[in-house]
This record gives C-alpha cells, structure tokens and sequence, in this order.
C-alpha cells in the first residue's frame, strides 16, 4: 500500500470525482469542510500573546481525523487538494497540523476537475502557503473580536440574540443610508413631451427640448397643456441630422461577483444559490457515459485571466461553428480588479466539447440555467465586437425643437450568443428641410425617483465597488442580515427592519470604525497584504485593537451612563 498516494480534499462530491478521474493509484478521502475552529463559548484569541487562535478541533470530525491520520500512515505521501483559495489553505493547514511531521506532505492547486486541470495540479505540486493561511487567520480573528465583544452590547441596549460583524455592520450601513435617503426624499413633478414620427415605415420618437433656442424644462400640466395647443396642427421638419458607427465590446468572463449580480437579475437567483450551484458545478457531476467531470473552473476568483490554451481553443471553436466574421483579429484584453489574484482564471466551462444542450439531460434545471449563463458569457467575451450605427436628428415644429437617438445593428457579434440573430433594421437617411409624419403627440407626467432600495445584484455591485468583503463572503453577509431580521427582501429588494435600523443608529453612535466603509475597505486591502506576504498578521491586528478598544470602553460607558439606551424587558 505504501506505493500509493493519498489526495484529502474538503467534499465527498470532489472525491468521488477524483476517483473517477485518478483510478486505483491514488487513495481519495474528504475531510468534510473544516476540522477545526475557535471554540464555540469563549473568545478564543489570546490577545496579550500576539492575538494567538486557540484553534480545537470540531467534535464531530474526530472520526473523520482518525480515518484521515489511519490511512495517511499507509501511504508513502499524502497530497492537500483542498480548494486554492484562503478557507482551502487555513483546511489543509490544520489537516497537515494533525498528521504531523512523518507523513510527507504537498499541495496541489486544483482550479478545474478535468482530467487535464488535475494532471496539471499533480505535476505542480507546491507547499504549504503560510502566507495565505494567516490572511485567513487574521479574518478570522478580525470577525471573532468584533462578533464576541460587540454583539453583548447590542444585547443588552436592545435585545439577546444580535450579532454584530465587522463586514455585516458595513453592509448594514449601506441598506440603512439608503432606507434614510428614501425616507427623506421629496418627489418634485414635471412633464415631458414627446412625438412619433415616421419616415419609409421606420418609425421613432423625439422629445422636446427647446423652445426658440432656449432650453425648456416644464414642472406644471398647465403650462405643458399650453405648448400641446401651440403645437397642434403644426408639421415637423428635419433640422439636422448626424450618424456615426459605434462598436460595443463583449463583457469580460465572470468572475465570482458579476457571476452573482448576473444570476440575480437575469435567472432571480440569490446569491447563496449562485455559490451553491456553482460549486457543484465545479466539483463534477454525472454525465451518463461521459462520466463524472467538473463542469467550469474554480468559482471563487476575482481575475479575468484566460489560460493562453483555452483561448485558442474558444478561437477554434467561434471560427468553426460561426464563422471568421464572429472572430476578432486578436483575442480581447479586459483588466482585473486591483487586487485580483491573477493566479486564478476567470469562471469558464472546462470544456467546449460540453455546450450546454449536450448535457441538458443529465442536469437538474437550475444547474443547466447557471452553466448556460456561463458558457454563453465566456464564448461572448472571446468574440468580435457588435457594430451599430447611432442616428442624432432634431426636428422643429413652429418655436419649437426636439431631439431623438436612433440606433440600428449593423453586426451582432458577440450578442448572437446571447440574443440570436435579429431580422436587419435599416436606418433611413433624413435631409435638412424635409417633413415627416406625425403619429402622435404626448405629454407625460413624471415625478423624480428617490434611489432604488438595493437588490442582491446591486448590494453586490456596491459592496464590490465599496471593497467592503470579498466576492466569497458576499452570500454570507447577505443571509446573516437576514437570518438576523436586520433587513427583509421583499419582491426581491431589501427593506430595512425597524430592528435594522435601531442597531444600525447604535453602532454608528457607539461604533463608528466598524461602521466605516473606508476603515472596513482598508482592513480587506490589509488581509490582502497578509496574503502577499508584505504585512504581518500582528501588526494588522495590533492596528485595529487599539482603536476599536477604545471605542469599546466608551461604548460601555455610555450605555452604562444612558439608562434609556438599555433594553428594558
């Protein structure tokens, strides 16, 4: 037995497709998520010895680690698979901890469940990467002090069963400032009018926008019923007319949070279901003959980066089944996020000999939904630019101009895979001078909108944008906010609690660092440097105590002092 290797990875799921994928040389065993944590009933961090985790290990899984440990001894090396990224290291840390140092241990980065995706991954084994482990380490950290020494206060200044987080608090902030802007919005009406037109059956709208070269901007029906009547019976005639090409580039591949925004609005995903969905995708599933095989590459990643080989082969791919006018002469460059780990790929099928209605029949709907979304957004985003012509023309008709844009598909492009194709639309050509038939005329009442109560699509965006989390933990965040009755989603908005709000006026009051949005984007920025290896996790967490210590003795002191601001049974 000792000629064989053992590869631990964190799910079943990944190890029966390993199984399939390795044969009988390599042993496979699955440890089940995380064998260890900070202990459930005491803070668990020694603060005066350098902010040391006292890590145990999950009950339930000593039996997992005794089977782990039994078989490891009869292997001659043991192989960490667990996912690339900081909770897969912080595992595989804590697994290597517990077998010790006989057993022979390396690291293999597996971003796609393929047979060529872990081959790589078995010729490139690595160490462990100590850096990466104390990124997560110091979150950990960061999220317990604020979790265990916060939430007491929301307990006693308003009821048992709070929490507070040191991301959840920010993302709190967003949905509060919102809900405050909405309450304190006051609607002001005003009046459009607008006429459609037509010329050689193409038909359009302009609006008005001037009158006698004044800029007009109408707030009252009785002055927007007066211009109706100057307006009557008059014809309309072509001032000016310009069009120019435009070129609409294809979005870059996914990464994990447009993947969730996308979901949200076009398949009414949560994003909780997005990450679960995707991660089946990518630890393999059964696909009758073809076996179990993983369908896209790792789903947690922040880079827009394409393998240079997989490149070529979507570049096949588009010129074999649409053709050389669909392929642009060189390859599209898109640009990642700032602290992208360019490691990683973007989110993309593992294989283009699975297009999605192969494998209909062997996935459940929602499955096929998501793989869908993601095969036809990374084939667009290897595909040639749309082309459309953009049309500006005013019209006069008596004292009076409007203006309307026209825009008709010259070329598909890269929107054939989302859209098909469409029958050509032909702009026509306008001359100064000459009348066009009107259809109609109408005047529309408007009020201005406050701005929209956030979805999950656009929490996500704004999180992202605010650097307030990571892609990864954006489900988290989210359904703890909910979990906790802080917000509620309603017709898939969010709504702020009456509860919301209260904690939220409170940790602004008592607790304006973990409610900073800037303070909370610099911490995520500092982890990242943990992970790179330019900062130290004691110095990160040194950085933070002090300051929210002190806002901690305060805010004990306050709510000590303002008998009102206890919760009274």
């Amino acid at each position: 037995m000792k000629d064989r290797e053992l590869i631990i990875v964190e799910s079943p799921t990944k190890a029966k497709t390993l199984k399939k994928l390795l044969g009988e040389k390599y042993l496979v065993e699955a440890s089940f998520g995380h064998i260890k944590d900070l202990p459930e009933k005491r803070l668990g961090v020694r603060i005066e010895e350098g902010f040391l985790p006292e890590y145990e290990l999950i009950k339930e899984k000593e039996r997992i680690l005794r089977n782990l440990k039994k078989t490891a001894k009869l292997c001659s090396r043991v192989i960490l698979a667990t996912d690339p990224d900081r909770e897969g290291e912080a595992i595989a840390w804590h697994i290597a901890e517990e077998l010790g140092n006989k057993v022979q241990l390396q690291r293999a980065l597996i971003y796609e469940f393929t047979p060529q995706g872990v081959k790589e991954a078995l010729t490139n084994l690595t160490s462990l990467r100590e850096n990466l482990y104390k990124a997560q380490q110091a979150r950990r950290v960061l999220d317990r002090l604020v979790g265990y020494k916060v939430s007491p206060l929301l307990w006693k200044a308003l009821k048992g069963g709070l929490s507070a987080g040191r991301v959840q608090s920010a993302a709190l902030r967003l949905v509060y400032e919102r809900e405050m802007e909405i309450k304190n919005f006051a609607p002001k009406e005003y009046w459009i009018i607008r006429a459609l037109l037509e010329k050689d059956g193409f038909q359009f709208w302009v609006k008005l926008i001037q009158k006698k070269g004044k800029k007009l901007t109408l707030s009252k029906e009785e002055e927007t019923k007066k211009i109706l009547e100057e307006l009557e019976g008059k014809g309309f005639f072509v001032l000016s007319f310009t069009k120019k090409d435009k070129t609409k580039k294809p979005p870059p591949p996914f990464i994990t949070s447009t993947l969730q925004q996308e979901a949200s609005k076009v398949l009414g995903f949560s994003v909780k279901e997005t990450m679960s969905i995707a991660q089946r995708l990518y630890e393999g599933l059964p696909l009758g003959l073809l076996g179990q095989r993983g369908l896209i590459t790792y789903m947690r990643t922040d880079s827009v980066r394409i393998s240079p080989l997989f490149q070529k082969a979507a570049r096949d791919f588009i010129l074999r089944f649409y053709g050389k006018e669909f392929l642009p002469p060189k390859p599209h460059t898109f640009k990642s996020p700032k602290e992208a780990q360019e490691a990683h790929e973007a989110i993309r099928p593992t294989s283009l000999d699975l297009p999605p209605e192969r494998i209909r029949p062997y996935l459940k709907r929602k499955d096929f939904e998501l793989y869908d979304l993601i095969w036809k957004r990374f084939l667009a985003s290897q595909m040639a630019e749309m082309r459309l012509e953009v049309g500006k023309l005013r019209v006069k008709c008596g004292d009076f101009a409007f203006q309307g844009l026209m825009e008709v598909e010259k070329f598909p492009g890269f929107m054939v895979v989302w859209e098909g194709k469409k029958e050509e639309d032909k702009m026509p050509s306008f001359k100064e001078g000459e009348e066009l038939l009107a259809l109609k005329i109408e005047a529309e009442r408007h009020l201005t909108q406050p701005p929209p109560r956030y979805t999950e699509a656009s929490l996500v965006k704004e999180l992202e944008k605010r650097g307030i989390g990571r892609p990864s933990t954006y489900a988290t965040i989210i359904t703890t906010l909910i979990e906790r009755g802080y917000v509620r989603l309603q017709n898939k908005v969010f709504y702020l609690t009456e509860l919301g709000e209260k904690v939220a006026q409170l940790l602004l009051k008592h607790f304006p660092i973990i409610m900073d949005l800037s303070f909370t984007n610099k911490m995520e920025e500092e982890l990242d440097r943990i992970a790179n290896g330019f900062l130290s996790f004691q110095e990160v967490l040194a950085g933070f105590y002090g300051p929210f210590s002190s806002d901690l003795q305060r805010a004990y002191k306050e709510l000590k002092d303002d008998g009102s601001s206890l919760h009274r049974p």
